[in-house]
Parts: C-alpha cells; sequence; structure tokens
C-alpha cells in the first residue's frame, strides 16, 4: 500500500500562523524520510483561528525548498472560487520550483457567505457539475499548452520546468466529483474523512464514467485513492485517545459551532463524555467510519479493509491531532504499519 498525507496546518495551542506553518514543514520533511509518496496541504477560509493553511499554492513553494523527492501538491485548491489560468499559473510556477512532482489536486467548496463573499464566489451556480467539470478541463488545458489554434487562450502560456507537468487530480466527496473525475480521464481521490458512506458510490460512478485519453493528462486506466482521518499510537487505547479531537470537531460541526480552536484530547474527551472506544481491527462490511484510529497492526488491518472495499492501492490519512509530537508520532506509526521504505 502507498501512503501519503494531507497537512491542514492547525495552529497550535497558545500559537500563531508562523507555528503551524513550521510544523507542516517538519511534517512533510519527516513524510519524505519515512517514504510517503505524496504530501498534500489544504485550502480552508474563514478558520484562521484554528486552520493557517489557506494558500495552498503560497505554501507549497516552501514545501518545494524544504523538500526532494516527495511529491507535493494541494487537497485541494477550491476551483470554484477562482480563474482556472491563474490557477494553472500557480502551479506551472510550483513546477518549476519541483520540477516533476507536483500534484495539482483541484476540489470545490463553499465556505461562509461571508468568505465566500470576499472571495469573489457566486454561491448559485446554473449547472454547478457542468461548470467544475469545465474548470478543470480548463486548469489541465492551460497547464499541458493544450488550447488548440484559434482558441482564443492558445497564445497563453504558464511556466514549465521542462520535466513533467504538475499532475491533476479531481478530490471530491460524492458520486458526482466521481463522474467528473472518470469523464476527464484523471485520477481521482475520495474524500472520506467527509462523507464516507458515498465511498463505493462515488469510486464506482468513477470507474464506469472512466474515458482514457479524455484530456492531455488523462490516464490509460483508473486511479483512485482513499482520504481518510487516521491516527496511531503503540496500543488501541491510546489511538483511540488521539482520535478524541477529531470526533469531537465532529461534533462541533454537526453543531454548527466550531469553536475558537482544535480542542486538545482532553478537552475532546471531556466535550464527548468518555473516550472514544477504539476501532476494531476488523470492521463490518457496510461500516464507513469518518475516523479511525489503531495500533501499527489494527489500523494496518482496516486501512487495508478499505482500500480494499473501493479497489485503490493508496491511502492519504488526514488528521487533527492538536499536539505536533502526537502528529509526528502518528505518521511515523503509521508508515511502520504498512511498511513503507524509510530513509532513516
Amino acid at each position: 500500500m502507498e501512503l501519503s498525507a494531507v497537512d491542514l496546518s492547525p495552529i497550535p495551542a497558545g500559537g500563531t500562523a508562523a507555528d503551524a506553518f513550521a510544523n507542516t514543514v517538519e511534517a512533510a520533511k519527516q513524510a519524505e524520510r519515512l517514504g510517503y509518496s505524496r504530501f498534500w496541504v489544504a485550502e480552508h477560509h474563514g478558520r484562521a483561528e484554528r486552520l493557517a493553511g489557506t494558500t495552498p499554492e503560497v505554501l507549497l513553494g516552501r514545501l518545494a525548498a524544504a523538500t526532494e523527492e516527495i511529491r507535493i501538491g494541494s487537497g485541494a485548491v477550491l476551483l470554484n472560487h477562482y480563474s482556472p489560468f491563474k490557477v494553472a499559473e500557480a502551479f506551472g510556477t510550483l513546477d518549476g520550483l519541483a520540477p516533476g512532482r507536483v500534484d495539482a489536486g483541484l476540489g470545490r467548496a463553499n465556505g461562509s457567505p461571508a468568505a465566500d463573499r470576499a472571495l469573489g464566489t457566486e454561491r448559485r451556480v446554473e449547472n454547478p457539475n457542468e461548470d467544475h467539470e469545465e474548470r478543470i478541463r480548463a486548469v489541465v488545458n492551460h497547464l499541458y499548452d493544450a488550447y488548440p489554434d484559434g482558441h482564443p487562450y492558445a497564445d497563453l502560456s504558464v511556466p514549465r520546468s521542462g520535466a513533467a507537468p504538475p499532475a491533476p487530480w479531481v478530490l471530491g466527496s460524492s458520486p458526482a466529483s466521481g463522474e467528473i473525475a472518470g469523464a476527464l480521464g484523471l485520477p481521482y481521490c475520495f474524500a472520506g474523512f467527509i462523507r464516507p458512506g458515498f465511498a463505493e458510490r462515488a469510486v464506482d460512478a468513477y470507474r464506469e464514467a472512466f474515458e482514457p485519453g479524455a484530456l492531455p493528462a488523462s490516464l490509460d486506466a483508473p486511479r483512485g485513492m482513499l482520504a481518510i482521518n487516521a491516527v496511531a499510537a503503540d496500543t488501541d487505547e491510546a489511538a483511540a485517545r488521539r482520535r478524541a479531537p477529531a470526533e469531537a470537531v465532529y461534533r462541533r460541526m454537526q453543531r454548527g459551532d466550531l469553536g475558537d480552536g482544535t480542542p486538545s484530547v482532553e478537552e475532546a474527551i471531556d466535550e464527548l463524555g468518555a473516550t472514544p472506544d477504539p476501532t476494531p481491527a476488523s470492521l463490518d462490511a457496510d461500516e464507513w467510519p469518518r475516523s479511525v484510529s489503531g495500533s501499527p497492526e489494527t489500523i494496518a488491518s482496516v486501512l487495508t479493509q478499505l482500500a480494499d472495499r473501493i479497489g485503490v492501492d493508496e491511502v492519504m490519512v488526514q488528521h487533527t491531532a492538536p499536539d505536533h509530537d502526537d502528529a509526528l508520532a502518528s505518521h511515523a506509526l503509521l508508515a511502520e504499519a504498512v511498511g513503507l521504505d524509510s530513509q532513516n
């Protein structure tokens, strides 16, 4: 199994965005040493008191300088907010900084009405799926210089390294996003930490819609990846404690009140009323947890089960561990669990 990570740059307790970004850089360098395949950074708006990751195209420039081999990318850049040409320029520039190892993870999401207004985003689009597909198609055509002669954009260009252009990925949490990825022949990452119950339907829709050669970046065959909130510790019980903040944040989201910051383990357990039950090593056939935890043996079993259900061989882990040292320890145990080839 290939293992990758996505980092939201959480603000540490008593810290600032500078501390959050320093932690992200350290996590990326560790992921490279541990043998992770790729390291992505996220885009969230209007939550700067909790999450510093608002602008992946900027943060990736720092990660390009801090790493040498690991693929780096966005998980995701929210394409509904931006001009496809500007996104392509940003990722072409990143390719110049990290030649041949940039992933352009393309997604969509609306934030609060105030954040969307500040971003100049139209919240009501007549055909949102068609609009999103066309925006992805435009980014790829700009990145691969694929507009034909006579097209209004044929003479536009973006920076290039001379190596392989940034690899576009479609990110989503619904069958609609799977269909879009398939119709464009692009790789697809399903966000299991958002709507885990849609995983099988979304990936089935992706494979059924897959059209090789639809774009210059299209694959010959479908390629999927599962992203899930996962955390590891030495024992199942210790890992369940580390999972408590993720469970508490989800409860807050259900209430519509995210609070002022990510709760500590102790605060999360207090909010939940108890430590979460450990994730069982064997899941029920129809069980799709939003977040999972465990010892290396348990987490390896769980991730393998979930990946096998949808037929993918790469898992991307997201975590909300508020303590940076706990997060690094978890990443190391996850790498051990799936047998990554560490450079240590």
